[in-house]
């Protein structure tokens, strides 16, 4: 229609961004760029430029496959990178502050904290070690879950073993973590489940220290009593087990067989439905058969704890050496019958119904 005029078109930036698009405000209806905080745009700038500078300070330029291959050597690469790319990097360096220039390549000193690790070592010592210790046996038993005399006895085993827990010193002369406080953390751990920032508390070592400690100490009593300890009886164990049983009372006892559920404290919420028993929290059954010296041989530990001792017995692996034949016979005659197996003692008993 000629009457109309269409109305002129929007005035758009020649980049289209919409960020920088003129807008109409009232007033005298002149358009208006939106305003941007220069210092914004030069901070903006200014990390562009920083991130580049790292870029080439770290990684590099990028090489591509078809240049690499033409060199014959690591070093041939390396000066190559650096004369095409010294002028880029020397103009990157120029225009960037110098204030972050200096921050980039600042020399980052590394965290030292000071423990005092022999005074740590002295009070373990005054505590319950030396001759007038301060803590009664007692409490050494409850707190270390065994004897005095059977934790300095595994305690120089381990160091005949490994030299890992004897006492050395470090690069500047000091002294380091003695073979007593190296154990403790071990046994703390394994024992109550302690967390690192606790063993740093207490006994003074830091936390790749403690995970090491823990790591090397299992290892070096695997490698200590693995032998010993965790594996079928031969003819001379039964022998002596029959023995120590026969001076009891028990005639063809091998050992003594029992439960313990151990408590799954991080237990999922799903399976508390098939981990709780008796004691209404989730827990893991252990079977375990010691002699009266708690020579332990057997373990079994996976059942959840809802099962009794009759179901973990029916899955416990104590018998496979029985049927299979790899356990020496037993030969004992108890109220005039001959018997040719052995037994276990246990402190209750199932009669099925």
């Amino acid at each position: 229609m000629a009457g109309i005029k269409p109305s002129p078109a929007r005035p758009r930036s020649e980049s289209g961004n919409p960020s920088t698009t003129l807008r109409r405000f009232s007033g005298n209806g002149e358009p208006v760029k939106k305003a941007v905080s220069q210092d914004e745009k030069r901070r903006t700038r200014e990390a562009e430029k920083a991130e580049k500078l790292m870029h080439l300070v770290c990684w590099g330029p990028k090489l591509y496959s078809s240049s690499s291959s033409s060199f014959s050597s690591l070093d041939n690469v390396i000066d190559s990178m650096i004369q095409r790319n010294q002028d880029a990097f020397r103009e990157i360096l120029n225009s960037v502050n110098p204030d972050i220039v200096e921050q980039v390549f600042k020399p980052r000193k590394r965290r030292y904290i000071h423990r005092d690790r022999e005074g740590n070592h002295r009070q373990l010592m005054k505590e319950y070690f030396e001759e007038n210790y301060i803590y009664l046996p007692e409490y050494f038993r409850r707190r270390f879950k065994m004897q005095r005399e059977l934790f300095l006895r595994i305690l120089n085993d381990v160091k005949a073993y490994d030299d890992y827990f004897i006492q050395k010193r470090d690069a500047i002369g000091r002294l380091g973590l003695s073979s007593i406080q190296k154990m403790t953390t071990a046994i703390r751990i394994l024992v109550y489940g302690y967390v690192v920032d606790h063993c740093d508390e207490y006994i003074k070592i830091d936390e790749n220290t403690a995970i090491e400690t823990l790591m090397t100490f299992c290892k070096v009593v695997i490698g200590v009593y693995g032998e010993e300890y965790m594996r079928p009886p031969n003819e001379a164990d039964i022998a002596r087990l029959l023995q120590e049983g026969e001076e009891r009372g028990f005639l063809g006892m091998l050992g003594s067989i029992d439960c313990m559920h151990w408590e799954w404290k991080n237990c999922p919420v799903t399976w508390h439905g098939t981990h709780k028993g008796r004691s209404h929290t989730p827990t893991l059954i252990l079977e375990a058969v010691a002699s009266k010296d708690l020579w332990i041989w057997h373990t079994f530990f996976r059942m959840p704890g809802s099962h009794n001792d009759i179901n973990v017995l029916y899955h416990s692996p104590v018998f496979d050496s029985i049927i299979t034949g790899q356990i020496p016979l037993v030969n004992f005659v108890m109220n005039d019958y001959y018997h040719t197996m052995g037994y276990y003692l246990v402190d209750g008993t199932y009669i099925p119904e």
